[in-house]
């Protein structure tokens, strides 16, 4: 069972597209996918156009039937999509006695028909995404390329230690994802270089990078997944790779590689 929270202190580093385009990868090879935003913006529903009865509040804090409130994107992937209400849930997570395993409890009880929940939480430090990753214990951490965003990452490895410390359970990194990546500019070197070097500090393992590609904005535009929109893009092969790799950190192995040979053709 994959949980994985997709996080960073900095916002615009590309952790909703990695969130879908890594979901719809592991859709494609078998897995039974689950998506979960918990960013009150509800990027995750903008960009797939989706279009749920019911949100992420109303499953947390109402107690909704789950079946009332996921969306069915595709064949083995489903969202649990966010809106403004969610900041809403923050203050009943505050109520709530360990309000900070919560999710542990609630998504607990729907995750069993899963083979993988993957969580795209807000760039700020609150309840919501603290249940979240005590929830998941594990995170991907993509890192745009400008020190801020790697700042944003150092903040996130230094809090998943502060919660291993203080709930006694191992929270851990399996992977820092450069994304943005041009190499046309000094900065991406500097950014890359510093990367290395917070890899070493930690023992983080840094994935392939996603290069920076047009077709990523135009597929939000139209609401499609990044690899509907044009499979041979430099952002969709880029991902292919750093999937594969996740995956394989992960010890999880494709059920089948169905979309990977429609691609190839």
């Amino acid at each position: 069972m994959i949980r994985l929270v997709i996080c960073n202190q900095r916002g615009g580093v590309s952790k909703t597209t990695t969130t879908h385009t890594i979901g719809r990868y592991m859709a494609d090879r078998g897995l039974k996918v689950l998506m979960i935003d918990t960013d009150p913006q509800g990027s995750l529903a903008l960009v797939l156009g989706a279009k749920p009865k019911k949100y992420l509040y109303e499953f947390v804090v109402h107690n909704h039937a789950f079946e009332e409130c996921v969306w069915h994107a595709m064949e083995n992937l489903d969202v649990l999509c966010s809106n403004r209400e969610t900041t809403k849930a923050e203050v009943a997570l505050l109520g709530m006695t360990a309000g900070e395993l919560a999710f542990v409890r609630i998504f607990g009880m729907i995750e069993d028909p899963y083979d993988a929940v993957l969580i795209d939480v807000s760039p700020s430090i609150n309840l919501v995404q603290t249940c979240s990753i005590m929830y998941a214990k594990h995170l991907l951490i993509p890192v745009a390329m400008d020190m801020l965003s790697l700042q944003g990452a150092a903040a996130v490895i230094e809090t998943s230690k502060m919660l291993t410390d203080l709930f006694k359970v191992e929270i851990k990194t399996v992977g820092l994802l450069p994304t943005m990546i041009d190499r046309r500019f000094n900065l991406t070197s500097l950014t890359l270089k510093a990367l290395e070097g917070m890899s070493e500090k930690y023992g983080i393992p840094v994935l392939p990078p996603i290069r920076t590609d047009g077709t990523v904005p135009k597929a939000e535009r139209v609401r499609k997944f990044l690899v509907d929109m044009d499979p041979h893009c430099k952002a969709a092969d880029d991902y292919r790779v750093a999937s594969a790799k996740l995956m394989e950190l992960l010890n999880v192995k494709p059920r089948y590689n169905a979309k990977e040979e429609e691609i190839s053709a």
